[in-house]
């Protein structure tokens, strides 16, 4: 892309996030219906979708995060993208990446979450004309040039197999951890709340573990996420720490209850909804050494300890606020698409 068309994409891509800042009544309509169709995604939270996306989408980000790769002109490439639905607009920086780097987009939108992406690209195009031919939405992924794949650890091992042939990314199913150490304020573990219940825990990006000091206090978190509580309003949300609640009953499962979310000891990764992992730990070195030992399993870390870890650290609160440069599994998507022309023609 020459760098004229990318200072006119900036702009484009820098109107949209205005545009999200300060929503029409179309876009409105949708943010305030959209749990008709996916129940999880509430007005609240699509609306933190929106802020979250409409926050980086500014001149100086775009143009600070462009600069960083090569803008040599190129034919554009088709690239398929198969996108997650788990919260909403979740896939909406890969056809971000796609479109800057100059390629096409094929777009299979996941059924959870079809009608958001879809607006958010008509309202590009209106915004620049010149987008119009740079997409479109498919239900079957064919003539590409490239794959860009997001789904669970069973669907990842269908898709690396079909997309062998063609350059790709294929994504798996992660989470992201925090690390306390027992003097964090309360103010940082209200926040905290935040990297857990946003979402209401279904991004990659919440906290479904904590690793804690031997003999920590889960008194004060308790306390500091009491206003969470407003959670079990959903009844979905309810319904599955109910589930989970009367298993640990029945099973007679050692675990801690606060009225909305259950903490449990336990060594896995993955924590079910409504409940969060913790382990002990005994020094930091050892938490390095866990963490490194999972870094394929995590997101980020959420912690304010300076560790020496290969997983992104992030502060408080900040799990779901990814700057554009924060790739998802920390493959740099923009610098695949960038050099796409480079691997040749293998059309599927």
């Amino acid at each position: 892309m020459s760098n004229l068309n990318t200072h006119k994409s900036i702009r484009a891509f820098a109107g949209l996030g205005q545009y999200l800042l300060h929503p029409d009544e179309q876009l409105q309509q949708l943010i305030d219906t959209e749990c008709q169709h996916n129940p999880w995604f509430t007005p609240a939270n699509i609306k933190r979708a929106v802020t979250a996306i409409a926050n980086t989408l500014t001149d100086t980000n775009l143009t600070n995060w462009l600069g960083r790769y090569n803008q040599t002109e190129h034919s554009p490439q088709k690239v398929g993208l198969i996108l997650a639905g788990n919260i909403p607009l979740v896939g909406f920086h890969d056809v971000l990446c796609v479109l800057l780097s100059g390629n096409t987009a094929l777009i299979k939108a996941s059924t959870q979450d079809a009608r958001l992406i879809t607006h958010l690209l008509k309202k590009l195009t209106e915004i620049d004309p010149g987008f119009t031919n740079r997409y479109s939405f498919v239900n079957r992924l064919e003539n590409f040039d490239a794959i860009i794949a997001t789904g669970s650890d069973n669907t990842s091992r269908y898709f690396e197999y079909y997309f062998s042939k063609v350059p790709h990314i294929i994504r798996k199913n992660r989470n992201s951890l925090a690390v306390l150490t027992g003097k964090e304020t309360e103010e940082q573990l209200y926040r905290l709340g935040h990297d857990i219940f946003d979402y209401y825990g279904l991004g990659c990006r919440n906290v479904s573990k904590m690793l804690v000091p031997k003999g920590y206090d889960f008194i004060p978190f308790f306390e500091a996420i009491q206003p969470y509580f407003a959670l079990t309003d959903h009844h979905k949300y309810h319904n599955n720490y109910d589930y989970n609640k009367s298993i640990y009953l029945v099973n007679g499962d050692k675990h801690l209850d606060n009225g909305f979310l259950l903490l449990k000891e336990d060594s896995r990764w993955v924590s079910p909804l409504a409940v969060l992992y913790y382990e002990y730990y005994e020094n930091i070195p050892a938490v390095e050494g866990i963490i490194n030992s999972v870094s394929d399993k995590l997101q980020c870390v959420v912690s304010t300890i300076p560790l020496n870890v290969q997983t992104q650290i992030v502060d408080f609160g900040m799990s779901q606020q990814p700057a554009l440069w924060d790739y998802a599994d920390g493959v740099d998507t923009m610098d695949f698409l960038s050099n796409l022309y480079t691997f040749g023609e293998g059309k599927s």
